[in-house]
């Protein structure tokens, strides 16, 4: 039996700009950027055509932004502006390292997270109660180029445990992101139904009916 675990949420909690779009701007000014007058409505815009549940970087979202205002700028000016608008105060939620504890009795574990910045989830890991070294395996939307619930992060994040998809629990708190597991076979811990705290009795009783 593999596990894995939605990470913001579910094992952590971090704060997010309350207007991420303010925020890029002004990391955007400190790169000596111009920002478009108009620069909420062109954030709030589709600039990339992707197939339905792919993840779009926001590094991406941003450069076509930018690009769709006529604004040239540095190579990698987009990037670092997303990377230290999203750069976040971090707390290990209570429960959640039990919880991973007693999921490794029973398997490998993931995390498998939906996060279109890039860097995010590993600074996350390191100012959190976690290692990186407690996960056999980071999935991100990221990384893989696709969404929870889209069926292929999960399809990848067990295939990254050497486990078949219908072998996998995934712990999480969106029952329509993380529910998605459910289209491969596999098992969802939702928290709204089993809290952090009842996580490793339930991991217990999944992994003596198996």
């Amino acid at each position: 039996m593999g596990v894995s675990f939605d990470l913001f949420g579910t094992l952590v909690t971090a704060d997010r700009p309350a207007d991420p779009a303010a925020a890029v701007a002004t990391e955007l000014e400190k790169r000596d950027v111009t920002v478009p007058d108009d620069w909420a409505d062109a954030y709030a815009e589709a600039h990339v055509d992707a197939p339905d549940g792919a993840e779009v970087p926001l590094p991406a979202h941003v450069s076509r932004a930018l690009a769709s205002r006529g604004v040239d700028y540095e190579h990698n000016a987009a990037r670092r502006a997303v990377v230290a608008a999203f750069d976040p105060t971090v707390e290990t939620r209570p429960g959640a390292l039990e919880a991973l504890e007693a999921a490794r009795e029973y398997g490998p574990v993931a995390i498998c997270s939906n996060c279109s910045v890039p860097e995010l989830v590993g600074r996350t890991l390191v100012r959190s109660d976690f290692e990186r070294d407690d996960f056999d395996a980071i999935v991100t939307s990221v990384g893989c180029g696709w969404r929870k619930p889209a069926p292929k992060i999960f399809e990848l994040t067990a295939e990254e445990l050497d486990a078949a998809p219908d072998e996998l629990v995934h712990v999480g708190d969106d029952p329509k992101a993380d529910g998605g597991i459910e289209a491969v076979g596999g098992i969802a811990l939702l928290l709204e139904e089993t809290p952090l705290a009842d996580v490793p009795s339930r991991l217990a009783t999944l992994a003596a009916q198996s």
